[in-house]
């Protein structure tokens, strides 16, 4: 139970990182948690293409100002685009508006390049913003941070089991693979190696319910009752405060210029 309710030193960005980000280190994590929400669905929100490039400015800032390691968290921001390269690549050709050219007969409007930029700027505001401000947390400190905010304790349960036995699955698939290496298994294209990554696939499942029935009881033993004890003294200050009332003011400057914007068209 100790790895449950300690402090360990994983964290979701890195633990350079987490020691780089002084400028977090006595906030909340409640605060930050809430921080983060607020932030993104005021981006969300959003329509206005300035105001939506002030938004991912301001999250840029604030990746400045905790002196996280740039070139680290800006690489996995590309990773991030990635998964959404293609979407925005495609708007342009499938959203009707106003063509500015066309190839192959597919018009590329500029409705669907501006709802392409919209989109990538919310996407990319929002999880930078994430990244700083929660992804710096250990992850069992955001567990009990989500706790404390009265998240459903089954989702905070699953959390901190995912984070805790993680790298003991993929220990476990990485003796597998190691077997079949032995057994001269290669990936190929054929009928033999669908069945064979069938079958690892499937034995996996079966050693992680046969690994959770063993921790469930070993845990029962030691007087597991469905509840897990935090031991962090978590408590607001003045300088969670003093941040909240820089999120608020940020957020609310934010709405103030994407109504001004929007009436004046």
């Amino acid at each position: 139970m100790g790895h449950l309710v300690s402090f360990g030193p994983r964290v979701l960005i890195s633990a350079d990182s987490a020691r780089s980000s002084r400028t977090l280190d006595g906030l909340d994590p409640r605060s930050r948690v809430l921080a983060a929400i607020c932030f993104a669905i005021v981006i969300v929100s959003l329509k206005s293409l300035p105001v939506l490039a002030l938004g991912f400015g301001l999250s840029i800032a604030v990746l400045l100002a905790t002196r996280l390691p740039l070139k680290a968290t800006l690489r996995r921001m590309a990773a991030m685009d990635g998964f959404i390269l293609v979407m925005l690549a495609l708007l342009p050709f499938t959203v009707p508006g106003t063509p500015l050219f066309s190839v192959f007969g597919f018009g590329f409007s500029m409705e669907g390049l501006l709802r392409a930029v919209e989109i990538a700027l919310k996407a990319n505001a929002v999880i930078l913003m994430l990244m700083v401000l929660v992804g710096t947390l250990e992850p069992v400190t955001l567990g009990h941070a989500l706790h404390r905010l009265k998240t459903p304790e089954t989702l905070v349960h699953l959390l901190m089991f995912t984070v805790r036995y993680i790298s003991v699955l993929h220990q476990e698939y990485l003796r597998l693979r190691s077997a079949m290496k032995v057994r001269s298994f290669w990936l190929r294209n054929s009928l033999h190696t669908y069945k064979s990554i069938g079958y690892l696939v499937g034995m996996m499942l079966v050693r992680s319910i046969d690994r959770s029935e063993r921790i469930l009881s070993a845990m029962k033993c030691r007087g597991f009752n469905g509840t897990i004890p935090l031991l962090d003294a978590m408590r607001f200050t003045g300088r969670d405060a003093w941040f909240a009332g820089l999120v608020l003011m940020a957020v609310a400057t934010l709405l103030v210029l994407e109504w001004k914007i929007g009436a004046s068209y």
